[in-house]
């Protein structure tokens, strides 16, 4: 049997491009929401992320010491440090702060707030701190780590000692 040409041509299959389509579509759509989402939640500790406006009338967290404000300015942060955790030891204050980019900074001072200020003396001020949770980590410069939770100041020499300076009521 032989088509007539006034015939109109055999339909192609639509199922495999509609098919392939929808999976493009797919994957643009869940790439945009993934980057959206890792956008708006960077620095976010379960609290607001510091990325979103705050609407007025609702108060931020404090702002850190003068001196972490100085010493975030070297480091290149971002806006203003806001303290994200403060914590007294009976021989120290530390500070974990964070800039308006959800980036955070460890300040600590011996012999707690009043005490004189003297970085790389008294006072240590180090950036690219991590948080895992509750806890908050940072390595220094000679490989000491500083973890840091709302119960204890953690030190980790490189030589394998630690150090645990618990917190006092405030």
């Amino acid at each position: 049997m032989e088509l007539s040409d006034d015939l109109s041509p055999a339909r192609r299959p639509l199922f495999i491009p509609v098919a392939i389509a929808t999976v493009f579509l797919i994957i643009i759509g869940v790439s945009a929401g993934l980057a959206l989402a890792s956008w708006r939640g960077q620095g976010e500790t379960g609290k607001q992320s510091q990325n979103q406006t705050i609407p007025a009338g609702v108060q931020r967290e404090p702002a850190c010491r003068p001196e972490t404000q100085n010493m975030g300015a070297k480091f290149a942060a971002s806006g203003t440090l806001r303290i994200a955790l403060l914590v007294r030891t009976r021989t120290s204050a530390i500070w974990i702060c964070r800039d308006d980019a959800g980036q955070l900074y460890y300040h600590a001072n011996r012999g707690g707030e009043s005490a004189p200020w003297i970085e790389r003396q008294t006072a240590l001020f180090m950036p690219k701190v991590r948080q895992h949770g509750d806890e908050f980590e940072v390595t220094a410069d000679d490989g000491t780590v500083f973890q840091v939770t709302a119960e204890r100041l953690r030190i980790i020499y490189k030589d394998g000692r630690e150090e645990i300076q618990n917190a006092v009521p405030q």
